[in-house]
């Protein structure tokens, strides 16, 4: 099911990307531009790299990066009407299918060696 999402939006994105042999018949499909297409590409790749490694945790930092990028791609008008709501739904509901599982946290390193003990006649405030 992830790797629908991830596909629906690599099409999506390379929709911008390729032309096509056959005459338009009506009007134009929406094209996102060029280099968006393949940033929002790259990016889809790297969530599904990450989903095949089995990397949740970084499948989803990697899928919310994407989130942010198409956000901040609608808000500077980059990315056409007509493709927004398909992209933004695909987009925004990709980090809530991925599941992070962190391992253990890190062990912490061998404890220091406690100071020497001085009893009484020997070392500093004894009595000699």
């Amino acid at each position: 099911m992830r790797r629908a999402g991830v596909a629906l939006l690599v099409t999506l994105a390379l929709a911008g990307c390729g032309g096509s042999a056959k005459p338009p018949a009506a009007a134009k499909p929406p094209r996102l531009p060029h280099a968006l297409a393949q940033t929002l590409a790259m990016q889809a790749n790297a969530v599904a790299q990450a989903l095949e490694g089995g990397d949740g945790c970084t499948a989803l930092a990697d899928a919310t990066g994407l989130q942010n990028a198409v956000a901040q791609a609608i808000a500077a008008h980059e990315i056409p009407v007509r493709l927004q709501p398909t992209l933004s739904a695909t987009v925004d509901a990709l980090p809530g299918r991925i599941t992070c599982h962190p391992g253990p946290p890190p062990k912490h390193g061998p404890k220091p060696p406690k100071p020497p003990k001085h009893h009484g006649k020997h070392g500093p405030g004894g009595n000699q």
